[in-house]
């Protein structure tokens, strides 16, 4: 790397010109200013940050000998020992959230959310221009129809099926945004007169909405409607009409699709699901932000014509019903995610040529180019409010909070914005922000936007805290163990409880299998009941499909209801997820968990470690593709070690187990260009990966797996650069 000194640090050379010459002209920062900026905060943020990662490993070396020595202590004494240590501390007195400035689709609008890496630009798009999808395209590319005999999709298009998609939309309708008389499947033709929707049905009769403030909009005029636009929920859905079309020419109204808003907001991902290990690869997440930021991010896409380009989509255009003109974006709102606490970036050193502490240097960088979004610079508008929003990972309780705010309003100084511009999401995953949910909201009362849950780095940190005190139960029956019940519960009811309703979104966690979409229909409409205002989702086409539990379900009505109840006691959320009789597991079932845990873990480092790849769909061991990124990798790694450091499994046993997964990997993945096989490479980064990240998982700090993944991945480019200068030179 080569570096330049400014503003008393010395800074890669590519990240220096990129903000230089793309990121920080017209917003009315100097390079000079904002790394003399980034140099004070360097200086007032980083030895805390130093701080807070000794306090961690502090804790966590008391929790480790208090459970050795009291395994089987009463809860009481458990809760207590953590009081007594600053594990737990005091909830505030009773308080609200005083965010201000935050748009629409985070307190007016729940709806589905996903999240996608950031490094490829390809994806973000697909991601960002979810914001609207095709429900007859969801329905009838998925299994949530089903496909046996005639339903068959087939090569080309499938009228039976088509017409059981129909069915189904018109059922939706008819429960959704019902008419005065008989059904939408009855309607030969909608008009708009006097500012109400007219449907004429088949009997020659003419009806209009049970609910008529249900129409938005339309577009066309008359008897010849282009669109319709319903609204339910605060989500708006669009008939388009067009009786040439294959679709709208077999259908008695002329409809040709029926398209949702669905994805109201996407996490623009800088943390688990990319591969960003050193500046070039920063400059690359930092530059797709940039173009997100511009409106002009494309991406080139072979399609069945050739190749074409994919662009951010355009807003919609209506007119309301008095004929006013309506516009409604066409994009997810964006929240940038950065980095954890535990995270340095050599792409930056101090004045001592120490790597930074990464954090800053996403925060400050991912604001300063936020600012082509603040000042209108830009060919859209991300935010409305004027905010910009950056989600937090991976805190340890209400200090870390605290800091993360300081370290926002360091950042609000140096680029002159007004205090509060920059929000906070919140991810509850981590035991300590747990257990400590309300303090933790506190120290971040005027700029939170969005809590939520997530399972998998949740689990992670549980097995990780609670190492030494026996062998954890099975993966699969981690969903029933006491604590997660409590985990999910008290996030809603605290969140409640803080005001959170109508300021901020509170969230639930992945649907990770894209595939089984008749499943997340008949589940993920759950979250919703238990008062979630937003939940991740993996594909655009997932959101379409999920954003039907959001027009089934009025969640800002079931969070009034909800806010009536009391959060859980801390002890549940304490209760220990250990396996009372380890006898009763038979050599059978041990292994098939070793199994599963080692197939995903190579499945998902091979690619991490060889290809960058941070979040893809990996087959199990059942051929079932599950969305896997860092938070899966740690569950395992932390699964395998617990039951290492309590002999349930040998290292020897790991070992032939490891081998006999990887020929499984390597099967699955014969097909993917460019793979390298792992028995052929044994010796190679990303064997040695997976096995470091299973055999030292229980010594790392909270379990994390980026130390050892950042090293092999720096190490296999290193090898490919090597190899390819090699092809060059012959």
């Amino acid at each position: 790397m080569t570096y330049i000194t400014v503003g008393g640090l010395r800074v890669d050379r590519g990240l220096h010109d990129f903000l230089a010459t793309e990121a920080l002209p017209q917003t009315g920062v100097t390079p000079d200013a904002f790394w003399s900026g980034v140099g004070k905060i360097v200086k007032a943020i980083g030895p805390r940050v130093r701080e807070q990662l000794a306090r961690r490993a502090q804790l966590q070396s008391q929790i480790d000998v208090f459970m050795a020595r009291e395994r089987d202590c009463p809860p009481a004494r458990h809760e207590q020992f953590l009081r007594e240590i600053g594990y737990l501390v005091s909830e505030p007195d009773q308080f609200a959230v005083a965010t201000d400035n935050v748009d629409a689709e985070l307190t007016q609008q729940p709806g589905p959310q996903l999240v996608v890496p950031i490094t490829n630009a390809r994806y973000v798009l697909n991601a960002v221009n979810a914001r609207w999808g095709s429900l007859y395209d969801a329905l009838y590319g998925t299994d949530a129809i089903a496909r046996e005999c005639a339903l068959q999709p087939g090569q080309s298009y499938n009228a039976v099926r088509g017409k059981v998609v129909i069915r189904r939309v018109r059922a939706f309708l008819d429960e959704i945004a019902p008419l005065m008389t008989g059904s939408h499947a009855d309607v030969t033709s909608y008009y708009v007169q006097h500012g109400e929707v007219h449907a004429k049905l088949e009997c020659g009769r003419t009806t209009g909405l049970c609910q008529p403030r249900q129409f938005a909009g339309f577009s066309g005029a008359g008897n010849a409607l282009e669109t319709l636009l319903l609204r339910n929920h605060h989500l708006h859905m669009e008939l388009r009409f067009d009786r040439n079309s294959l679709v709208g020419a077999q259908d008695k109204a002329g409809i040709s699709d029926v398209v949702l808003e669905s994805a109201v907001s996407t996490i623009i991902d800088a943390e688990d699901s990319v591969a960003a290990v050193d500046a070039q690869d920063k400059v690359l997440v930092y530059r797709n932000w940039l173009h997100l930021m511009q409106g002009d991010l494309t991406a080139d896409v072979p399609g069945p014509a050739g190749v074409y380009t994919r662009r951010l989509a355009q807003d919609r255009h209506y007119c309301t019903p008095d004929g006013s003109p309506l516009v409604l974006s066409g994009r997810s709102l964006m929240l940038f995610r950065s980095v954890g606490w535990h995270m340095s970036s050599d792409a930056v050193l101090d004045d001592e040529g120490k790597p930074i502490a990464e954090s800053i240097l996403d925060v400050a960088v991912a604001s300063a180019i936020a600012l082509h979004d603040i000042k209108g610079l830009g060919r859209f508008r991300n935010s409305k409010a004027g905010s910009i929003y950056i989600v937090r990972p991976k805190m340890h309780g209400p200090e870390e909070v605290a800091l993360s705010a300081d370290l926002f309003s360091e950042v609000e100084n140096m680029l002159g914005l007004a205090s509060g511009t920059l929000k906070m999401g919140l991810m509850d995953e981590e035991r300590r922000t747990s257990v400590n949910l309300a303090a933790c909201l506190y120290a971040a009362r005027d700029r939170v936007f969005f809590i939520n849950t997530g399972f998998l780095d949740r689990t992670g940190d549980e097995i990780h805290t609670d190492m030494k005190a026996g062998a954890v139960v099975r993966k699969g029956d981690m969903k029933q163990a006491r604590w997660m019940a409590a985990y999910e519960q008290r996030n809603v009811a605290i969140g409640l409880a803080c005001g959170l309703r109508d300021h901020a979104q509170i969230g639930k966690g992945m649907w990770a299998m894209p595939d089984r979409m008749a499943d997340m229909l008949a589940t993920k409409g759950a979250q919703l009941d238990a008062g979630a205002s937003t939940a991740w989702v993996p594909s655009p086409t997932a959101a379409t499909l999920h954003a039907l539990h959001y027009h089934m379900t009025d969640v800002r009505h079931m969070q009034v209801l909800l806010s009536r109840v009391q959060p859980l006691p801390v002890a549940e959320l304490l209760a220990l997820p250990l396996e009372e009789d380890v006898t009763r597991w038979s050599e059978a079932e041990i292994a098939a968990e070793l199994d599963t845990n080692l197939q995903g873990i190579l499945g998902y480092v091979v690619r991490w470690v060889d290809m960058g790849i941070g979040c893809s769909k990996v087959p199990d061991l059942n051929g079932v593709g599950l969305m896997e990124d860092r938070a899966t990798l740690r569950i395992a790694s932390q699964h395998i070690g617990n039951w290492l450091v309590h002999g349930i499994v040998t290292s020897g046993q790991v070992e032939k187990a490891m081998h006999r997964m990887a020929a499984i990997v390597d099967a699955q993945n014969a097909d993917v260009p460019g793979y390298r096989p792992l028995l052929d490479d044994m010796d190679g980064p990303a064997y040695r990966a997976a096995q470091e990240l299973v055999f030292e998982g229980a010594s790392q700090p909270c379990g994390y797996t980026e130390e050892i993944l950042h090293r092999y991945r720096r190490i296999a480019k290193t090898r490919d650069c090597g190899s390819r200068a090699g092809v060059l030179a012959a």
